[in-house]
């Protein structure tokens, strides 16, 4: 009795399957008939690639559809860490201490022993009142007269007008073993990503902090502010990122066939080094504010100097006067503009020099052992918002 019921049960079950099942013989096309269109539910789904047009023969869904997506928007998947590496620590150390003069309108003298340092007085060398004054210092003592100050140069100061300097934040840029496919960059500011282009697109809930490497994948002009893709559907304002964009086999504009050059950006404020026409170095800069600009064009650099006196003054009364001590690390290239290390400031990235190319302790180090005299500085601004009439242009300064 159970085995009838068994092969009752098992025909009717055959019944079910040819009457439900699109391929029963009834319906069925004759075999490999290419006109028969395979339905949805049984189409297979495209290999996992980026296609560049829509497939006949499978589905772009699941995998291929999310590459296909990330390709769209300028992203390889996996995404690829930038092929570069950190400099040594070791290049921001300098030989040098410094004394700064933080009293306002106060006057620095000059004396050739201690005890005249101490006798309170004047003396017939001075410096100030300036905007900016930084002494390299040897040695300091302090006793019951107070603190005093001896410099590389063998002589006292009192140090009642000022204390000693610290360093500035030890910013440096990369090292790169190839040319990057894509733009990248540092971001200048604390800044929160945006789900798509535009101050009114929803945050995405990520943070990037000051001097964070940032990869950017494309750009987009949302109501005349430029924004950059950094991620998946994650964007940040472009003037929040100093971008460096490599080149890729593009003639750089030097009246001469190089293989090796230094490249300022004056609106990116950033700085890349070419080597056998690849990628070796970058990093963010700081350079002239107005009306002090950094000149754009092609230069040479033509004196070298581990160490420089800098100083001078460009109003008539001399209030901006400045006094910049041991400026390491110096390379002039356009009559007084050097690109230079400076321990005074770390506002890389932001513009505030006299028209100097202002670079970080350890990157200043980076480059002077890498440049030699004869190598071009091409300076340039593809914003077009610095002036290219000479008229506009002094010597420079720091």
């Amino acid at each position: 009795m159970r085995r009838l019921l068994f092969t009752f049960l098992t025909f009717l079950t055959f019944l079910l399957l040819a009457t439900l099942l699109p391929g029963r013989a009834a319906d069925a096309a004759p075999a490999g008939d290419p006109s028969t269109p395979e339905p949805d539910s049984g189409a297979v789904l495209c290999p996992p690639s980026a296609y560049a047009a829509s497939r006949d023969d499978c589905l772009p869904l699941g995998p291929a559809q999310f590459l296909a997506d990330m390709a769209a928007q300028g992203i390889p998947y996996p995404i690829q860490p930038l092929p570069a590496y950190a400099p040594p620590t070791d290049l921001g150390n300098i030989p040098y201490q410094y004394f700064r003069v933080n009293v306002e309108n106060a006057v620095l003298y000059f004396f050739p022993s201690l005890e005249e340092a101490m006798a309170n007085e004047t003396s017939g060398s001075s410096i100030g009142p300036g905007r900016l004054i930084y002494i390299s210092y040897l040695n300091r003592v302090k006793n019951d007269q107070g603190v005093f100050y001896y410099l590389r140069n063998f002589s006292w100061i009192r140090g009642n007008i000022g204390s000693p300097a610290a360093l500035p934040y030890p910013f440096q840029g990369l090292q790169f073993s190839s040319t990057p496919r894509n733009m990248f960059g540092w971001v200048l500011d604390e800044i929160k990503s945006r789900s798509a282009p535009g101050f009114n697109a929803s945050y995405t809930g990520k943070t990037y902090y000051r001097f964070i490497i940032v990869q950017v994948y494309a750009t987009q002009m949302i109501n005349d502010y430029e924004w950059d893709l950094i991620g998946p559907d994650e964007w940040v304002e472009g003037r929040q990122v100093a971008t460096v964009t490599p080149r890729q086999n593009q003639p750089v504009e030097i009246p001469a066939p190089v293989t090796r050059w230094i490249e300022i950006n004056l609106a990116e404020q950033t700085m890349a080094v070419y080597q056998d026409n690849r990628l070796v170095f970058a990093t963010a800069v700081s350079t002239g504010m107005p009306p002090f600009w950094t000149r754009p064009g092609p230069f040479q650099i033509y004196l070298k100097k581990d160490s420089e006196l800098m100083r001078g003054a460009f109003e008539a009364d001399k209030s901006d006067l400045y006094y910049l001590d041991d400026v390491p690390w110096t390379m002039y290239y356009d009559e007084s503009r050097a690109l230079h290390g400076a321990y005074w400031h770390s506002m890389f990235g932001y513009v505030t020099s006299h028209g100097c190319v202002n670079i970080s302790l350890g990157d200043s180090r980076w480059l002077y052992d890498w440049a030699k005299e004869g190598d071009w500085v091409y300076v340039y601004d593809p914003s077009g918002n610095t002036p290219i009439d000479p008229t506009l242009y002094g010597a420079g300064a720091p």
